[in-house]
């Protein structure tokens, strides 16, 4: 599953580079698409000189994973620039095929659904990376559609791979931070806007990770009432009994929702039937106590 890179592959010859386009923004920097002399591209990411802790913290993020398939690659070393601002600057593989925000909603505005397999393959390919993240003690702490990015497939036939990417949030194993942020509201679970009890587990991203495939689907956030958290609906569309659990069982309360490894083979994803025995198991559950609304 791993494919090696050769350390030379990622170093950047900054003078030889030209600025392409203007690609987004981000809550801790902005992000364009450059050029080297061999043609080759790449996503330059600048953040101002007080988010270089950040900064520091995606590259490390990046590096720990470099051979790993469902995560980003960066260049080897965080840059300083001075011109036309001072700020400081990583490269990353660019994704030329965009990322999963902008293939659901070009989806929606022509009124085409995602197919399940689709679907699946999505939510397949985003736990791969979680579970590499979570076995070394990573949480993503903001898994959104935006954060994941679309390649050119190495798999013949196939539209595209995913990888995860923007680890300004994430939390590393045995690092104290003093100020994190966490999330997209969206993308939280019920039990992040508890008072005085942030939980940085990873379920958070197993949560998100339910939030991603529902709205793969469809789904649309409504804020609930006087409050912060988000509820999904999806109406107008029947999915498949399987597709059903799997979200319900990523949306589940704090400590049974399942993890990213256990969800590996669930039946959505693994694409067999429920059976007798799981509808036996899943009867005898506890209803779930989510504000995952199915219609």
């Amino acid at each position: 599953m791993e494919q090696i890179c050769r350390d030379d592959d990622w170093t950047v010859d900054k003078s030889s580079l030209t600025t392409i386009s203007y690609l987004g923004r981000g809550s801790f920097g902005c992000v364009s698409l450059e050029k080297d002399s061999n043609s080759r591209l790449w996503a330059k990411k600048s953040s101002p000189m007080h988010l270089r802790n950040i900064l520091d913290k995606e590259l490390r993020i990046m590096h720990r994973f470099r051979d790993h398939p469902r995560i980003v690659n960066a260049s080897n070393t965080l840059h300083l620039q001075t011109k036309p601002y001072e700020c400081y600057t990583i490269y990353m593989e660019y994704a030329s095929k965009g990322n999963l925000n902008k293939m659901i909603y070009g989806s929606r505005r022509r009124s085409q659904q995602i197919s399940e397999s689709l679907v699946r393959r999505a939510a397949r390919m985003i736990l791969e990376g979680l579970v590499a993240l979570h076995s070394r003690g990573y949480v993503h702490c903001d898994l959104k559609p935006s954060n994941i990015l679309l390649f050119p497939s190495t798999t013949p036939g196939e539209p595209w791979d995913l990888k995860l990417a923007d680890f300004g949030s994430s939390r590393e194993p045995d690092f104290d931070y003093d100020y994190m942020s966490i999330g997209t509201a969206q993308y939280l679970p019920p039990e992040s806007f508890e008072p005085n009890r942030l939980i940085i587990h990873p379920n958070l991203d197993v949560y998100a990770l339910g939030c991603v495939v529902y709205e793969m689907f469809g789904a649309i956030a409504i804020q609930e009432i006087f409050d912060e958290f988000y509820e999904w609906k999806l109406r107008g569309r029947d999915i498949s009994p399987e597709a059903r659990d799997f979200v319900r069982r990523c949306l589940d309360i704090h400590p049974r929702r399942l993890t990213a490894a256990e969800l590996l083979n669930h039946p959505f994803i693994t694409g067999r039937s429920i059976t007798e025995a799981d509808k036996e198991i899943y009867s005898s559950l506890i209803p779930s106590l989510s504000k995952l609304l199915l219609a």
